[in-house]
């Protein structure tokens, strides 16, 4: 080890201390590269750090002693920055990397269970209306979206529901309030079907189109135990030429075979909707007992569960008024709706609509 030489201080400004630390660094330099086995090593760490005979000891006691008081701070960061470099050629020359604390406090106990991030499912409603969806856009449907607060006139009028017609009775409605002063038809609710979606998709594109329509609806129910006031529904359109009953046939049965299996047979039977004409719910035999008669389907072996019809020609009317290609003489078509609970309840076995609502995670977790 050579022997430095740590000079007296006689001047205390810029230039002074730079040329004197730099001295000192350039000599801890030679030093360290001049060392070849770990008692060297060891020897230039009790030299320059030694904490009774070390330089930087010395350095600290004549120099930082005899600075003047406006001195001390440069010549503090100075002495810091030499202690950093002494420092970093000793680790350089004994391989060492960093501090053993420094690595513990890094170190990953691989022995842990790792954390793992819970991932979600789909709700059973939203699974069994991308089921729905999915069937139909495998037959060509495109997916039409639409407004929950609708017009009077989208909701109720131009789907056959003039003012007063006793069939808005049967489905009964939200509606904002305070809106007294303004026209019927200009008068906002809660709509209680997706149809007001099949007329702005009709106004907007001409014939032919096939959309199935997803959504929420909303209506004054009482809570039951198959009853809500907010469900879900899909309803679907097909417009074209030459559309006839037996297309609506034969698409809700291939329908209801994709969502209920191969062996499901459906039936019809008339019914009423202004909206179509003529109409018919839709029966499929009963999933749970075969079409045998249980409990289930009240020993009749049939399970109601959707309404359909064709298009009644005064709906197209209204489209006709921004859409002249829906000529009722030159076009036909069908339409069909099914509540989305209904058809979870039935695929899951649910007998209460309102475990869907809940937040159960029990129940959802059910689902996962």
């Amino acid at each position: 080890m050579t022997n430095e030489v740590i000079p007296n201080l006689t001047a205390f400004d810029e230039a002074a201390l730079g040329q004197a630390f730099a001295t000192l660094e350039r000599q801890a330099r030679d030093a360290a590269s001049a060392l070849g086995s770990p008692e060297a090593v060891e020897a230039f760490r009790l030299h320059w750090l030694g904490r009774k005979q070390g330089l930087l000891n010395e350095v600290s006691s004549r120099w930082l002693k005899a600075a003047p008081p406006e001195a001390k701070k440069a010549l503090g960061q100075r002495f810091n920055a030499l202690k950093s470099a002494v420092e970093a050629l000793l680790d350089a020359a004994s391989g060492a990397g960093p501090s053993d604390a420094a690595l513990a406090a890094e170190a990953i106990d691989i022995t842990l269970p790792g954390s793992r991030r819970l991932t979600g499912a789909e709700h059973p409603i939203t699974k069994t209306l991308n089921e729905i969806v999915s069937v139909f856009a495998a037959l060509g449907y495109s997916v039409g979206v639409g407004p929950e607060v609708e017009t009077d006139f989208y909701n109720f009028e131009c789907m056959n529901f003039p003012p007063g017609h006793p069939a808005r009775d049967t489905q009964d409605t939200l509606v904002v309030a305070n809106q007294d002063r303004r026209p019927q038809r200009d008068r906002l609710l809660l709509r209680t079907h997706t149809s007001p979606v099949q007329m702005r998709t009709m106004e907007q594109q001409a014939p032919p189109v096939r959309i199935v329509i997803p959504g929420k609806v909303h209506r004054n129910d009482a809570t039951d135990a198959t009853h809500s006031p907010i469900f879900h529904q899909v309803e679907g359109l097909c417009v074209d030429t030459n559309i006839t009953f037996s297309d609506l046939k034969g698409t809700l049965d291939h329908a209801m075979k994709a969502l209920f299996g191969s062996s499901v047979k459906t039936r019809f039977f008339p019914s009423f909707f202004p909206f179509t004409e003529p109409s018919a719910d839709v029966q499929i035999s009963c999933i749970f007992c075969g079409g045998k008669g249980c409990r289930k389907c009240k020993h009749s072996g049939w399970i109601e569960l959707l309404g359909c019809g064709m298009v009644d020609p005064a709906v197209f009317a209204f489209a006709k008024e921004k859409q002249p290609a829906y000529d009722p003489k030159k076009i036909s078509g069908f339409a069909f709706g099914m509540g989305v609970e209904r058809i979870a309840m039935m695929k899951y076995g649910i007998s209460e609509i309102g475990q869907f609502y809940a937040g159960d995670m029990r129940f959802l977790g059910q689902f996962a």
